[in-house]
């Protein structure tokens, strides 16, 4: 069985802030340990430490047995490479290399042989890829073939060669998820990183992943903003905030009550020390008002002054976190009364024809099970209007037969749930806001400022997109939407990365919005802001129904 022992760490932004100090912690053999923490603390930085992507400036990071890791957002940023890539990502350390060599020795094969099959140069080829699939097959490349087809049925419902040469972008993103945690939790590590394992799953995934975890032997440390999945999976919480951690040994379901409970001490505990430190500057400054006038008191003035000046060199115990206040401004429009018209629209090999009419101000609810078409829906609406969010070139247009149609003064806005937003990746918060676009007016360093200041962004403003957590490109890309002057909004899992107060934030933003609002989720707690629900169906139906509907295939 494996473990992790975290020891000391402590990791410096580029700009030479410090993100975590001394960060100490231990997942146990078998235990199922889940960090939490708000946007922007450091929890994907830590995850990437100990997998071994990052060294951290103090500390480290031992840890037995072999380590399988997935990212945040696994595969969703590489839409063009095959499946059998992202299987390579996650096999285990032993098979990535002869994996490579073997893959380079086939296409070195199929290109001489096109050469000549019987030249010097193919022969050579030949004796290469001989070599290479037996270290393939030494190393246990067939066993982890077996695993892949394995999963691939289970979760495609096809054999792996038949999908093992598919793009990632033919996969929803609710299936590469699902494929990449039955191939760890399959897989023969016995650690594992799961960096919000729950995003982009649908309810009954998320159910089943719950399942998994609990049951398994393996040692877990996930990373995760779902309450329900988290109550129903963690043994022990690790929080992050404020630069350090804390450790509470129960279940989420005392956690907030454990947080209070360690805020009112730290509280006490600084209480005490404010009290004890004026205590400390009265009676140095009494025995230097006696010493003044008489000499036997300075020995007890300078000795007053040296216990003064240890008792600040050890500082006060700190202040509980502030929490977060976040203020989204999304406004809206006024548009037409119908906002969208569907009319007999077949999304080609998803769905069957449907009509669907959404009204001016219609909160709608996009349901259904992973790869049944939300999101291209979502993509074919926000390419109707040139959809703000739309603006890099690499999403084809969505396959569909029959008519769909916005109404008057309709301007959709898009968030994609991969955030993916190449034209943003390598310019800071500021510059991004400076320049102006087609879409929104420029911000004066000062309203750029105020404008991420409500976003809780303002730490980041010198930081590039790229380099942002999950959750803090996802409250980002809001802004963006709330400056773009859209009338529709069109949010595909908006609350993927969103920490709790992220999440609320979103919530109170979108119920005084002016205008439309059509959301693909499979977040349970979200959907109570919404009045009408659309389920995609995996027999390709797309029907309306009077309440939210989770469990389905």
């Amino acid at each position: 069985m494996g473990y992790i022992d975290v020891s000391g760490v402590t990791h410096v932004l580029a700009d030479g802030r410090t993100l975590f100090r001394d960060v100490n912690f231990r997942v146990g053999e078998g235990a199922k340990v889940a960090l939490i923490g708000a946007n922007g603390t450091g929890k994907t930085t830590l995850m990437r430490m100990i997998a071994g992507d990052l060294d951290p400036v103090e500390g480290g990071v031992a840890r037995s047995g072999g380590l399988g890791a997935m990212r945040q957002l696994v595969g969703m940023r590489e839409s063009e490479k095959p499946l059998w890539r992202l299987a390579l990502d996650l096999a285990p350390p032993r098979l990535r290399a002869p994996g490579e060599r073997l893959i380079a020795a086939e296409a070195d094969l199929a290109a001489t042989e096109k050469r000549g099959k019987y030249s010097t140069s193919s022969e050579r080829a030949q004796i290469a890829y001989a070599d290479a699939l037996s270290a393939w097959g030494d190393g246990g490349g067939y066993e982890f073939e077996v695993l892949c087809d394995t999963v691939s049925v289970l979760i495609l419902g096809k054999p792996w060669e038949e999908t093992k040469d598919r793009p990632l972008k033919t996969l929803s993103g609710g299936e590469q998820k699902r494929f990449a945690l039955e191939l760890l939790l399959r897989g023969p590590d016995e650690v594992l990183l799961l960096d919000e394992p729950d995003n982009f799953l649908d309810v009954p995934a998320k159910r089943e992943l719950e399942r998994r975890i609990t049951e398994s032997d393996k040692s877990i440390l996930f990373v995760s903003h779902d309450r329900e999945v988290l109550a129903n999976t963690a043994e022990r919480v690790v929080t992050l905030e404020s630069g350090d951690v804390w450790i509470h040994g129960g279940g989420f379901a005392t956690w907030h009550e454990a947080r209070v409970a360690r805020h009112e001490r730290l509280e006490e505990l600084r209480r005490r020390w404010d009290e004890d430190h004026q205590k400390l500057k009265d009676l140095v400054l009494m025995y230097k008002q006696k010493a003044a006038y008489n000499s036997d008191m300075a020995s007890r003035y300078r000795a007053a002054q040296t216990r003064l000046a240890k008792f600040e060199a050890a500082g006060p115990p700190p202040l509980p976190p502030r929490d977060q206040d976040i203020k989204m401004k999304l406004r809206g429009g006024r548009t037409g009364k119908r906002a969208i018209m569907c009319a007999g629209l077949e999304l080609e090999d998803l769905t069957f024809p449907f009509d669907l009419e959404v009204w001016y101000g219609d909160r709608v609810a996009i349901l259904g099970a992973n790869g049944t078409g939300k999101s291209h829906f979502l993509r074919l609406l926000a390419q109707l209007g040139d959809g703000l969010g739309m603006e890099h070139e690499n999403l084809k247009p969505v396959r569909h037969n029959g008519s769909a149609r916005l109404g008057a003064r309709v301007v959709p806005g898009f968030f994609s749930q991969t955030h993916d937003r190449p034209e943003l990746a390598e310019r800071t918060l500021r510059q991004i806001l400076w320049e102006a676009d087609d879409n929104r007016p420029s911000l004066d360093r000062s309203a750029a400022m105020n404008a991420l200041k409500r976003y809780e962004l303002t730490d980041s403003s010198e930081q590039t997109f790229g380099t942002l957590s999950g959750g803090q490109q996802a409250r980002f890309m809001v802004l963006l939407l709330e400056l773009s002057g859209a009338t529709c909004l069109l949010l595909d899992e908006p609350t993927d990365n969103l920490d709790l107060a992220s999440a609320e934030a979103l919530e109170e933003g979108l119920k005084s919005f002016e205008g439309t609002v059509l959301a693909v989720t499979h977040d349970r707690w979200f959907t109570r802001g919404f009045d009408r629900f659309v389920l995609f169906g995996g027999d390709g139906e797309v029907t309306e129904t009077d309440e939210p509907v989770w469990d389905v295939r």
